[in-house]
């Protein structure tokens, strides 16, 4: 049973973000700043969501 009407639902849901967070954000600049290379999505890696 939903607690949430759908409307809230929909706004609730519209505002999580999954991807560029702002601790996201601040761990590649610093990475970058530093002199790290990495890659947002390599093929290499294993799995896939």
């Amino acid at each position: 049973m939903d607690v949430h009407d759908s409307v809230t639902r929909s706004y609730n849901m519209s505002q999580i973000k999954g991807k560029d967070t702002q601790p996201e954000m601040l761990v590649r600049k610093f990475l970058f700043g530093n002199g790290f290379g990495y890659r947002l999505h390599d093929k290499k890696l294993a799995g896939k969501p």
